[in-house]
Protein backbone atom coordinates (compact mmCIF):
# COMPACT_ATOMS: atom_id res chain seq x y z
CA UNK A 1 0.00 0.00 0.00
CA UNK A 2 1.85 3.30 -1.38
CA UNK A 3 0.48 6.26 0.20
CA UNK A 4 2.10 9.69 -0.16
CA UNK A 5 2.49 11.85 2.91
CA UNK A 6 1.04 14.73 0.91
CA UNK A 7 -2.42 12.77 -0.10
CA UNK A 8 -2.65 11.30 3.12
CA UNK A 9 -2.22 14.97 4.43
CA UNK A 10 -5.01 16.50 2.43
CA UNK A 11 -7.66 13.17 3.20
CA UNK A 12 -7.25 13.80 6.67
CA UNK A 13 -7.85 17.41 6.37
CA UNK A 14 -11.26 16.79 3.91
CA UNK A 15 -12.59 14.78 6.30
CA UNK A 16 -11.39 16.39 9.35
CA UNK A 17 -13.56 19.79 8.30
CA UNK A 18 -16.54 16.69 8.59
CA UNK A 19 -15.99 16.16 12.29
CA UNK A 20 -12.68 15.38 14.19
CA UNK A 21 -10.56 12.35 12.77
CA UNK A 22 -7.08 11.13 13.25
CA UNK A 23 -5.20 8.99 11.23
CA UNK A 24 -2.73 5.87 11.17
CA UNK A 25 -0.16 4.45 8.83
CA UNK A 26 -0.87 0.83 8.38
CA UNK A 27 0.47 -1.62 6.36
CA UNK A 28 2.20 0.84 4.00
CA UNK A 29 -1.40 2.85 3.71
CA UNK A 30 -3.12 5.14 6.20
CA UNK A 31 -6.56 4.46 8.33
CA UNK A 32 -8.84 6.85 9.64
CA UNK A 33 -11.10 7.03 12.82
CA UNK A 34 -13.65 8.78 13.61
CA UNK A 35 -15.22 8.60 17.27
CA UNK A 36 -12.56 5.86 17.78
CA UNK A 37 -14.14 3.86 14.50
CA UNK A 38 -11.83 2.53 11.81
CA UNK A 39 -14.40 4.05 8.97
CA UNK A 40 -11.76 4.81 6.13
CA UNK A 41 -8.84 3.90 4.54
CA UNK A 42 -5.95 5.03 1.92
CA UNK A 43 -4.35 3.08 -0.06
CA UNK A 44 -2.56 3.88 -2.96
CA UNK A 45 -3.42 7.51 -3.13
CA UNK A 46 -7.21 6.16 -3.43
CA UNK A 47 -9.37 6.56 -0.34
CA UNK A 48 -12.17 3.81 0.81
CA UNK A 49 -14.88 4.04 3.33
CA UNK A 50 -16.42 0.98 4.98
CA UNK A 51 -19.58 -0.14 3.70
CA UNK A 52 -22.30 -3.00 4.91
CA UNK A 53 -25.02 -4.79 2.55
CA UNK A 54 -27.19 -1.71 2.97
CA UNK A 55 -24.64 1.18 1.95
CA UNK A 56 -22.79 -1.32 -0.96
CA UNK A 57 -25.25 -0.41 -3.51
CA UNK A 58 -25.14 3.06 -3.28
CA UNK A 59 -21.43 2.96 -4.01
CA UNK A 60 -21.86 0.32 -6.96
CA UNK A 61 -24.64 2.83 -8.34
CA UNK A 62 -21.62 5.59 -8.02
CA UNK A 63 -19.56 2.94 -10.15
CA UNK A 64 -16.94 2.89 -7.24
CA UNK A 65 -14.41 -0.06 -6.73
CA UNK A 66 -14.44 -2.71 -3.45
CA UNK A 67 -11.03 -2.44 -1.87
CA UNK A 68 -9.12 -5.90 -2.95
CA UNK A 69 -5.61 -5.52 -1.57
CA UNK A 70 -5.20 -9.52 -2.41
CA UNK A 71 -6.56 -9.08 -6.45
CA UNK A 72 -9.40 -10.22 -8.33
CA UNK A 73 -9.36 -13.62 -6.67
CA UNK A 74 -9.51 -13.44 -3.35
CA UNK A 75 -13.12 -12.11 -1.43
CA UNK A 76 -13.02 -8.08 -1.68
CA UNK A 77 -13.10 -5.92 2.24
CA UNK A 78 -15.91 -4.17 2.75
CA UNK A 79 -14.40 -1.05 2.05
CA UNK A 80 -15.46 0.67 -1.25
CA UNK A 81 -13.92 3.60 -3.29
CA UNK A 82 -15.00 7.05 -2.41
CA UNK A 83 -16.83 9.53 -5.18
CA UNK A 84 -14.42 12.25 -5.96
CA UNK A 85 -17.44 13.96 -6.56
CA UNK A 86 -17.76 14.01 -2.51
CA UNK A 87 -14.40 16.15 -2.27
CA UNK A 88 -16.19 19.42 -3.46
CA UNK A 89 -19.49 18.77 -1.69
CA UNK A 90 -19.00 19.03 2.40
CA UNK A 91 -22.46 18.01 2.96
CA UNK A 92 -22.28 14.81 0.53
CA UNK A 93 -19.03 13.92 2.04
CA UNK A 94 -20.78 14.07 5.70
CA UNK A 95 -23.46 11.76 5.06
CA UNK A 96 -21.01 9.20 3.48
CA UNK A 97 -19.13 9.09 6.34
CA UNK A 98 -21.68 8.93 9.03
CA UNK A 99 -22.72 6.06 6.78
CA UNK A 100 -19.45 4.59 7.41
CA UNK A 101 -19.32 5.27 10.54
CA UNK A 102 -22.81 3.96 11.05
CA UNK A 103 -21.61 0.40 9.32
CA UNK A 104 -18.23 0.56 11.49
CA UNK A 105 -20.25 1.37 14.75
CA UNK A 106 -22.34 -1.95 14.39
CA UNK A 107 -19.67 -4.05 13.20
CA UNK A 108 -17.39 -2.82 16.80
CA UNK A 109 -21.12 -3.56 18.80
CA UNK A 110 -21.18 -7.28 17.07
CA UNK A 111 -17.49 -7.72 17.77
CA UNK A 112 -18.40 -6.57 21.46
CA UNK A 113 -21.40 -8.98 21.87
CA UNK A 114 -19.65 -12.21 20.35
Amino acid sequence: MAVSARYAAFVLDLLSAVRPVTARRMFGGVGYYADGLFFALLHNDTLFFRVDARSEPQYVAEGMQPFRPMGARVRPMRYYTVPARLFDDEEALREWMDSALAVARTAAYKSKAT
